[in-house]
């Protein structure tokens, strides 16, 4: 029986935490009989204030140091009160047992990565929480893209249900890929789903409020089907080619070729919704001369296919 702690502090999101312990808990009821053994601990072994409720720990950090797998529930996007808040957590994973599985589920990840665990290993998170990951950790390999990442001993999963994704994958490991379909099926969840990219906006905030670029902007966003080059671009903004590239940049985080780019796969997106549009339409009318070059961009971005994009609409509509 795997032994397995649910790490519990003031800033535990209650959605994660159930989720997670929901996931093992119903794994053990449909094999019938205890496959894994579930317990709640804080830093300090005592009951946890949350939002919604008070929660009941079975010990402190001897507990934690005991278990085979830790997972670290998600603690919100609150950053820096998290860390400083979580300080003596900090210290005990910095020295936990070497051979300890251990799992973060959506901003936990930052928890690992402030205590160095994260270093030079593939890790997610919440899409959203990318940027600010990589400013404060360069040397982790972020790859935001996917759902969960699992390197060596350390696991990790994106944003919000993504856990879940990340629990099945744990049960399927450990209890074999019959009963992980078991728990989902019973969840009514589809697994595996994927990319995390698929849910992840393609154009950065805004920026056409900029008072160099947010006219160009405009302009770009009502004829990003036509043929367009980085000439055109810096002649309507009346600079230089290389003056465009680094205020592009600067103000988006993109070059004009890709900001391009991804406009067009937003606007195929809207597109796709309407089922009497073809492919071959929609590709030509965001600005692409073929289905084929269309569906290549339209994959690199959105980390799945134009007809499963479309597909996928038609199965929550």
């Amino acid at each position: 029986m795997l032994q397995i702690a649910l790490h519990v502090c003031p800033q535990t999101l209650c959605s994660s935490l159930s989720m997670a312990h929901d996931a093992f808990a119903l794994a053990n009821r449909l094999a019938g009989r205890p496959v894994f053994n579930l317990q709640r601990f804080s830093a300090d072994a005592r009951p946890v204030e949350l939002e919604f409720a008070c929660i009941r720990v079975d010990g402190g950090l001897e507990l934690a140091t005991r278990a085979e797998l830790l997972i670290v529930p998600a603690t919100g996007s609150a950053i820096d009160s998290n860390l400083t808040a979580n300080a003596a957590f900090l210290a005990w994973l910095a020295q936990r047992p070497v051979h300890q599985q251990i799992a973060s589920l959506c901003s936990s990840a930052f928890l690992l990565a402030a205590a160095g665990l994260l270093d030079g290993r593939r890790a997610t998170t919440h899409w959203a929480l990318a940027d600010a990951f990589r400013r404060r950790f360069p040397r982790v390999a972020l790859d935001v893209e996917q759902m969960l990442c699992h390197d060596g001993n350390l696991l990790s999963s994106g944003g919000a249900h993504a856990g879940l994704d990340l629990c099945l994958y744990l049960i399927a490991r450990h209890a074999g890929d019959d009963l992980a379909r078991q728990v989902a099926n019973a969840l009514v969840f589809d697994s595996p789903r994927g990319q995390q990219a698929r849910f992840a906006p393609l154009l950065p905030q805004d920026s056409r409020d900029d008072p160099q670029l947010g006219p160009l902007l405009h302009w770009l966003h009502q004829h990003h089907a036509e043929p367009i080059d980085l000439n055109r671009l810096a002649a309507r903004a009346n600079c230089s080619p290389r003056t465009l590239l680094r205020r592009f940049k600067a103000s988006t985080g993109l070059t004009p070729n890709d900001y391009l780019q991804r406009l067009r796969i937003t606007a195929a997106q809207r597109a796709l919704s309407d089922p009497t549009h073809s492919l071959e339409q929609i590709a030509e009318r965001v600005g692409y001369g073929d289905r084929a070059t269309f569906a290549k961009r339209f994959k690199q971005l959105c980390g799945e296919s134009p007809g499963a994009f479309r597909q996928r609409l038609r199965q929550t509509a």
